[in-house]
């Protein structure tokens, strides 16, 4: 298959690893920058990838530049935002999904997915087994689910290392459970992602759970990461 990725380009390794060799990937822009903002010359390579696209992968909201191509199938990273706070009542001409694209989290045994139709889940079966990866369904809400879990039990953390409960390594090692050298992965990830994540989760919910830690938005703002 042919996958076109659309602001992915800070991935490729990831999506390589991914689906393997098997397919023919076009990163659009070709750098790690956003579509939007290399016009110039990002235009050219997606008119040239487009006619022959099967799949795209949008990390944007570029759905009015593919929209028109025949038979296309899309998805959407969704982690902070929903297929029904997307397209609303509006559904779009094309098959689309929501899919799970943060930093780390792409490169797993299930690709983690949504949908905006229920009734096509047996379509996203077929696509999955033509990509060659298992999926997992989850529903279609802010955060998903691994992006969710790990964005709180970040939060949870910060507040903990904000209260003078925990060094980061001591919070990492008493977190085990939940997630893996925590830490480490939520530099993978990126602090500015997490905080994306919490931040649409509060929006979405006005759930205590989700309410930010000064720290974590701090850290967030600066650029920084946890020291490991």
């Amino acid at each position: 298959m042919h996958l076109l990725i659309l602001d992915g380009a800070h991935l490729e390794a990831e999506f390589r690893r991914k689906f393997g060799l098997a397919h023919q990937y076009s990163f659009v822009p070709a750098t790690a920058g956003r579509l939007v903002d290399e016009i110039e010359e990002a235009m050219p390579l997606l008119d040239d990838a487009l006619p022959t696209a099967d799949v795209v992968f949008d990390f944007g909201n570029y759905g009015p530049l593919y929209e028109e191509k025949e038979g296309i199938v899309a998805f959407v990273e969704a982690a902070t935002e929903s297929l029904a706070g997307r397209f609303g009542s509006a559904a779009p001409s094309y098959l689309v999904f929501g899919f799970c694209g943060l930093p780390t989290l792409l490169d797993r045994p299930l690709l983690e997915v949504s949908l905006y139709h229920d009734s096509d889940s047996d379509q996203l079966a077929d696509i999955c087994a033509r990509l060659d990866t298992a999926h997992c369904l989850v529903a279609d809400r802010v955060g998903l689910f691994t992006p969710r879990l790990l964005a709180l039990s970040v939060n949870e953390a910060c507040f903990a290392l904000q209260e003078g409960v925990a060094s980061p390594p001591a919070a990492g090692q008493a977190l085990q459970a939940v997630f893996a050298n925590l830490f480490v992965q939520a530099n993978a990830v990126g602090i500015g992602r997490i905080h994306e994540v919490l931040s649409t989760l509060w929006d979405d919910t006005h759930d205590p759970r989700y309410q930010v830690c000064p720290l974590l938005k701090r850290m967030a703002l600066r650029g920084e990461s946890f020291e490991v």
